[in-house]
């Protein structure tokens, strides 16, 4: 069966979208609070994995050794973690009111026809937030 060329083809495509978050007082006291919380919770893993390293090494028949290197490379990613996450305080601390910041990316499905402007469509789209609430989209 021929198609008519007058006949309009379409498809879905998935394209990544930018979500934008505009900082208020409001949203870095959130980002502060996740922030923290994230890191007294691996600094527990930390405390949690230093506990279990002790009670297998108590253990007859396991290799000290292995067991240390072991816990201590996860202490060490947990750690390195921490430090990430202090990095980010800091720079939460100077981050102006009134600025943008990227939180996350996410799929929209968009609809492509025949005929229509490519550069248009696939132009980089960003849902901008404000306290939770979208304010715009780009």
């Amino acid at each position: 069966m021929k198609q008519d060329r007058s006949e309009k083809s379409a498809v879905k495509i998935i394209q990544k979208v930018l979500v934008k978050q505009i900082v208020t007082e409001n949203s870095k006291g959130k980002l502060k609070d996740s922030f923290e919380a994230r890191q007294m919770r691996l600094e527990q893993e930390c405390q949690q994995l230093l506990f279990e390293q002790r009670k297998l090494q108590n253990k007859t028949g396991v290799s000290k050794q292995e067991i240390a290197g072991r816990f201590q490379q996860e202490i060490q990613n947990r750690k390195n973690q921490i430090q990430l996450i202090d990095f980010k305080l800091e720079q939460l601390e100077l981050l102006e009111i009134g600025s943008e910041i990227i939180e996350k990316e996410v799929e929209a499905l968009v609809e492509v026809e025949v005929g229509m402007h490519w550069d248009g469509r696939m132009a980089n789209k960003a849902i901008i937030i404000k306290d939770d609430t979208v304010i715009r989209i780009e």
